[in-house]
């Protein structure tokens, strides 16, 4: 049975973290470039995909200076206007907000619906409006996301008074989401604004995580299936021009993986088993984001995270045992990993991982041998001229 569960656990390390991960950051857009051909090409894909002729960059080529723009300097009648907008609708949405709690108690069922859904179909209305015409940038992203929390709010409170009996609040859920989704979806067709992607993808999840629920697929697997899912629309939105959802997406998208991962072999055999095996599975993805350039940001907390998980797993499978000092060779070797890499956030975690090993090790063995930190002494200065020679003969090679 135990060789059973360790080759479950091997092929889900295998499939799961050096297989699915980096293949996923490898096959969608994400490739080194290694000689000319392969750079042309990727500068080819790159204007392309942001819409750059030639010329632009002829131009930037020959002055990169051109690249700062210069800062548009706004008028004082703007910044007014723009202020006084935003003071407005604060007001109105304090006012309206402050109406519904005050009164709430006392109104009747229609005039619940009336305030929440009628209200957040009233804010469609300007919100449409506004994109029609194209008046007041600035104020649709507040109106938007005023627009769909109201909405969402109403069909809650519709759904409760409706159907006052009920008790199904999956089946609630999934229906206001759904809606929620399939009005988001319309607008953003229409209009295709980064904020109407962002709560169309909102709602779009949210219904097909109720809906796994409803279908009694466990948490584990749905994490899966819906980070894998998150993962490859990240890798389009890092394609289109709402790329500047990518980087939240793929962090989303990561978290459920790792986290569904961990759950199932948390389930198939141990607490720190999970942690070691999700750990290395979320360095593999940082190293695939590293590799191609993409997303460095969210490589560095990849890493960060995926190395804290993995050094407790791999401490808590170790402990007194007698493979203890495995765990100190572990560490050391990343040392090289860190070095190749070029990961300040990896170096990071594996020095304190190291430390925190010796001063266990200290404390366990050593706690009143003067020999034994004057050895660590010694060893230091010794690795440091090691070192230090090495970079000396490379500089003659």
């Amino acid at each position: 049975m135990s060789l059973l569960i360790l080759l479950i656990v091997l092929l889900v390390v295998i499939g799961g973290g050096w297989w699915g991960w980096p293949l996923l950051a490898a096959l969608f857009g994400i490739k080194g470039v290694n000689d000319k051909a392969e750079a042309l090409s990727k500068i080819a894909e790159l204007m392309r995909t942001y819409d750059i002729t030639p010329a632009e960059v002829a131009v930037v080529f020959r002055d990169p200076s051109m690249l700062q723009a210069a800062p548009t300097r706004r008028s004082s009648s703007e910044i007014a206007r723009t202020l006084f907008i935003y003071l407005g609708a604060i007001f109105i949405l304090a006012g309206i907000s402050t109406y519904i709690g005050m009164f709430w108690n006392r109104m009747g069922s229609v005039m619940r619906i009336v305030v929440t859904l009628g209200i957040g179909y009233a804010l469609l209305i300007v919100l449409v409006s506004a994109l029609h015409e194209k008046k007041f940038p600035r104020l649709i992203l507040p109106l938007a996301l005023a627009t769909a929390f109201m909405l969402t709010s109403g069909w809650f409170v519709f759904i409760h008074e409706m159907f006052p009996h009920g008790d199904n609040w999956r089946l609630a859920a999934l229906s206001v989401f759904g809606l929620m989704a399939l009005h988001q979806g319309v607008l953003f067709r229409k209009y295709e604004l980064t904020v109407l992607a962002f709560t169309a993808l909102l709602f779009v999840y949210a219904f097909l995580q109720v809906g796994l629920d409803m279908l009694d697929v466990p948490v584990g697997f749905s994490a899966i299936i819906l980070g894998a899912s998150l993962f490859l629309v990240a890798c389009e939105l890092e394609k289109s021009r709402h790329r500047s959802l990518a980087e939240f997406a793929f962090l989303i998208a990561l978290c459920w993986l790792n986290a569904g991962l961990f759950d199932r072999i948390a389930v198939a055999t141990s607490a720190n088993w999970a942690a070691l095996l999700t750990g290395i599975c979320t360095m593999s993805a940082a190293y695939g984001l590293q590799r191609a350039g993409r997303q460095t940001r969210l490589a560095s907390i990849g890493y960060l995270v995926g190395s804290v998980m993995a050094y407790t797993g791999l401490f808590d499978l170790v402990h007194k045992t007698s493979f203890e000092l495995l765990y100190f060779a572990v560490t050391a070797s990343m040392l090289y990993a860190c070095v190749i890499l070029q990961s300040r956030t990896l170096l990071l975690t594996t020095v304190l991982a190291m430390l925190g090993y010796i001063g266990y090790f200290t404390a366990q063995h050593f706690v009143d041998s003067l020999g034994w930190p004057i050895s660590l002494v010694l060893m230091g200065v010794a690795f440091m001229g090691v070192s230090t020679l090495a970079m000396r003969v490379k500089r003659r090679i």
